[in-house]
């Protein structure tokens, strides 16, 4: 299949290497890769066309944290402190659960994200084969990782849940949309021993590792009071970030942990939305850039931040940092829009095949129309994406080469079958009011 992409505004890395640079383009997508920018590739045949005109191109956005079952706890457990919301009222959904209730609840996230621009996301999950199967029917592309908890090596519950993440990595193996990591949980719910075990696992898996890790100030508290270290230092104590690494969260960081960080060279995933709602505080972010951490961008789980948008995380990421810092270049719009895709890329070990517009990556790429108010006049497009832009302005989505929305309209996923299905499970749980 071959997508001609005609005269269409593209943000695309300047030509120094610093930054975007916004500039008319044609774009020729020969099967799942961009084959040629400007010139038509040697044996293109075209079989779908889309007008640039009053059209922004853009790099798939990538959510590299997220819960995405997590959509059927959406508006039922606000306005609570982090352990209030998650000990008393999310744990004792999960427990409700099914694993057909967790494909509708990842297939609903996925509508959101695809209509809201997202083409990547990496997930921590609960029941195995059932994100993926939603990321298999819809399309998408997906870094997944079932989450780990227990005590040590010997405990046959945290054992049973490594071999569902195996399981799971050997059903999907050889599927060109889905990669696997491991992902231990947080600090606070894995013991020593069970994460030098997943630390040795990971290494003979030859997979990355997915954290929650420093997210408020009772963890940071009570590691403290616990161990006499931060849980950032007990976690590299144990092994784990000898593995490739994402962390997700970081709010609570001394000097000494971004030194750690930054060695091991552990990418950080920066939640602003869900860190306020659960009144977290917020991940130091420019320090982290400051200290050459590879910073990206997610939404955490739709129960903690009630959206899928990446464009409202950008915007928060982009503003949050300049009211606590007092500076207004804290964080730069340039630097939320790489968070969002290049750096996520590089965080989920795909920075070689997704996260810019490039000949030779994967097309993974979204479609924006800019023949709207909030665009006009229209003078720093880059600038738009972070303080503009909202989930309605997508207009065309290409995952791997494939229209999966066109012109707003879904090519893979009957959405009114997903509405009715997660309306008939939040009915199941009592959750309807």
């Amino acid at each position: 299949m071959g997508i001609y992409i005609k005269d269409i505004l593209c943000a695309m890395p300047a030509e120094d290497g610093e930054g975007y640079s916004v500039e008319t383009h044609s774009i020729y997508v020969n099967k799942n890769k961009i084959a040629g920018i400007d010139e038509i590739p040697v044996g293109f045949t075209m079989t779908t066309t889309i007008d640039g005109k009053n059209r922004l191109l853009i790099p798939g956005l990538i959510n590299s944290h997220a819960h995405n079952y997590m959509t059927l706890f959406r508006n039922c457990a606000d306005d609570l402190g982090f352990d209030d919301w998650l000990f008393r009222h999310i744990l004792p959904l999960e427990d409700q659960l099914t694993g057909e209730d967790t494909y509708w609840g990842s297939l609903l996230a996925i509508v959101e994200m695809i209509k809201s621009g997202t083409t990547c996301f990496c997930d921590m999950h609960m029941f195995i084969n059932q994100t993926s199967r939603a990321v298999n029917a819809s399309g998408i592309r997906a870094v997944l990782s079932r989450g780990l908890v227990g005590e040590d090596r010997h405990d046959k519950e945290a054992l049973r849940r490594i071999d569902e993440a195996k399981e799971d990595m050997n059903l999907w193996k050889n599927h060109e949309r889905m990669s696997f990591m491991l992902a231990p949980h947080a600090p606070y719910t894995c013991g020593e021993d069970y994460l030098k075990f997943i630390a040795e696992q990971a290494k003979e898996l030859n997979c990355g590792i997915n954290i929650h890790l420093s997210e408020s100030k009772k963890e940071f508290d009570d590691m403290m009071a616990s161990r006499k270290c931060t849980p950032t230092e007990f976690i590299n104590s144990t092994g784990l970030f000898e593995n490739k690494t994402i962390a997700a969260h970081c709010v609570q960081m001394t000097e000494n942990d971004m030194q750690i960080l930054a060695e091991k060279k552990v990418s950080v995933v920066t939640n602003p939305v869900s860190n306020m709602k659960l009144g977290n505080g917020f991940a130091p972010v420019p320090k982290m850039m400051a200290h050459g951490i590879n910073v990206c961008l997610g939404t955490d789980g739709p129960a903690s931040n009630n959206s899928l948008s990446m464009f409202h995380e950008m915007n928060h990421a982009a503003l949050v940092h300049k009211g606590a810092t007092l500076d207004a270049k804290a964080v730069t719009a340039e630097e939320v829009l790489a968070m969002a895709t290049k750096n996520g890329a590089k965080a989920l070990g795909l920075g070689d095949e997704i996260g810019e517009i490039k000949v030779g990556m994967k097309a993974d790429l979204t479609v924006l129309n800019i023949n709207r108010e909030h665009f006009m006049p229209r003078t720093n497009l880059i600038s738009a994406l972070a303080y503009s832009t909202t989930c309605g302005d997508v207009d065309t989505v290409i995952i791997d080469g494939a229209v999966l929305m066109d012109k707003k309209e879904l090519k893979t996923i009957d959405q009114e079958h997903v509405y009715y299905s997660v309306n008939k499970i939040a009915e199941r749980l009592g959750l309807k009011r």
